[in-house]
């Protein structure tokens, strides 16, 4: 009579069962974010690699580089890259050819980490969600698929149904008895599956269909239930959520369909601006909404990362290919080049408490041009400080930037011109004052521009490129009527600030108005 084995010899067994489901947990959570990142690049017809190739570091940098390059080349690196992430997402998730799947994954994730190491070269701009050296998420990830590669991590997953039953083969062919089997399989007929093995096989199978409803959620897709709860809100009128550019279709807005062309361009100094400049407020929350003091609670909420990088593709694919923003939002837009592949280059008002630093902080995170923002250059010309302003100039300038100077107040603008400054740029705010609100008392937030025809009269000659900014008063103004008055006053481009769904009508407006007669007197200087 063989001796039962006592409850010390069955210990690890059920210990090494906790092991491998803790494996296929850390499997699962991998494979969820592999299948996203493909499934999210797959639905974005304007997603490339190109940005985060020509962004390479360290060694291998030349041949990433390279690859961005050759469009050939890079439409196939993207299609590998997207059918990689899913396919390697979806096996991992499934529990199906795991360790194959998981040394895919390794491969895939080595490339992402060659082609951005973080040496000890200078200090890179900080990505939103931290700081590395030598160690990033790419490696940990990394060593986390080549564990599921060392260890058998399949068991909760498919790969149990493909191999578990000849593993039963093998182990009943060479033993008798049912020593160290647990009940159920001893319990199952030779060679067949026990039921609890089955059910851990499908593990990821849920999983799967939990991804799925996830996906069509975050995309905009609704239940039968809340077709109908948005019906009984709607007065009996079902409405479909559009998550990707409204909150409903019952909200009309013009889509990429109805985009007449791109915005064109000009140049100051070296860089090709596009007539058109995205305004950076409302992405930031400085909503300047008057006594609404909730509003720039509401645009933070509404801004978050996801539909910041949403604004940005469509404003790129409608050909604006610039934003103006403030320092403190430098990392959202690297983060955005090197997670999402995006060239939108931006502007930076540099203002605080020390502009100097604030310069070199756009400097350092890639900004296309500086300039003292405008309320920083009006105060420091009504407090004579000039230097600064000098200092500012040139220090945008000696790391070859544009330079520019804001100013909410001509004075300021005729003050520097008097200093014999010469920027390469002005950001000047220009709107009508014939608004109901434009009553400009200083405790007011409603007037930016308080003498807009004398600014129109001053600006004409000068033969410095001119941003016009406040075109539209902070909301207060029509589009289609102060994007006419600031063409038509001399402004070079001018800088709105644009929810999503207001883009591609903007634009189109823009479009018109370029492409039509302007009773312009200033001669384009960009």
């Amino acid at each position: 009579m063989s001796e039962q084995p006592t409850g010390a010899a069955l210990r690890p067994t059920k210990t090494l069962g906790f092991q491998s489901f803790a494996l296929a947990l850390m499997r699962i959570a991998i494979g969820w974010h592999f299948l996203y990142e493909g499934v999210v690049k797959l639905l974005d017809p304007n997603w490339t690699s190109a940005g985060y190739l020509q962004a390479a570091t360290g060694p291998a940098a030349e041949f990433f580089q390279q690859l961005a390059a050759d469009p050939r080349m890079l439409a196939i690196v993207d299609e590998l890259n997207i059918w990689g992430l899913i396919l390697i997402g979806g096996c991992l998730i499934l529990g199906l050819l795991a360790r194959l799947a998981a040394l895919g994954g390794v491969v895939l994730l080595a490339l992402y980490y060659f082609s951005q190491p973080p040496l000890f070269a200078a200090a890179q701009p900080a990505v939103a969600e931290g700081h590395y050296l030598l160690v990033n998420k790419n490696l940990v990830e990394l060593l986390a698929l080549a564990v599921l590669v060392v260890f058998p991590a399949g068991t909760f997953g498919l790969d149990g149904l493909l191999f578990a039953r000849r593993r039963r083969g093998k182990a009943a062919a060479g033993s008798g008895d049912a020593a160290g089997r647990t009940h159920a399989e001893a319990a199952a007929p030779p060679g067949r599956l026990s039921r609890r093995e089955i059910l851990a096989s499908l593990t990821g199978v849920p999983v799967a269909g939990a991804f799925a409803l996830a996906v069509l959620k975050r995309h905009g897709w609704e239940s039968h239930e809340e077709k109908q709860l948005a019906a009984k809100l709607e007065g009996g009128k079902v409405t479909q959520v559009d998550a990707l550019t409204a909150p409903t279709k019952t909200f009309d807005f013009a889509t990429l369909d109805d985009l007449k062309g791109k915005v064109p361009t000009g140049k100051i100094g070296d860089v090709t601006l596009s007539r058109v400049i995205l305004g950076g407020n409302l992405i930031g929350g400085w909503a300047h909404a008057r006594d609404l003091i909730y509003v720039s609670k509401l645009v933070k909420a509404y801004h978050n990362q996801w539909k910041i990088f949403e604004t940005f593709k469509l404003a790129e694919a409608c050909g604006v290919n610039t934003i103006l923003t403030n320092p403190l939002l430098c990392e959202v837009i690297n983060e955005y080049w090197k997670s999402e592949g995006g060239k939108i280059q931006f502007i930076s008002d540099c203002g605080g408490k020390d502009v100097l630093e604030m310069i070199q902080k756009s400097i350092d995170n890639g900004a296309c041009a500086c300039y003292i923002q405008g309320g920083v250059a009006d105060k420091l010309v009504a407090d004579g400080d000039f230097d600064t302003v000098a200092k500012g100039l040139e220090l945008i300038r000696s790391n070859g930037l544009p330079a520019g100077i804001g100013a909410h107040k001509l004075a300021t603008v005729q003050a520097c011109v008097e200093q014999g400054f010469q920027p390469d740029f002005w950001m000047k705010t220009l709107h009508q004052t014939n608004y109901w609100s434009a009553t400009p008392e200083p405790q007011h937030d409603n007037i930016w521009c308080e003498e807009p025809e004398e600014t129109v009269a001053y600006m004409r000659d000068r033969k410095e490129p001119w941003i016009a900014f406040k075109t539209l008063a902070a909301g207060a103004i029509q589009p289609k009527v102060g994007f006419k008055y600031a063409f038509q006053s001399g402004a070079d481009f001018i800088c709105v600030g644009m929810y999503d769904f207001q883009i591609v009508e903007d634009v189109n407006l823009a479009l018109d108005l370029l492409d039509g007669k302007l009773d312009r007197q200033r001669q384009w200087y960009a």
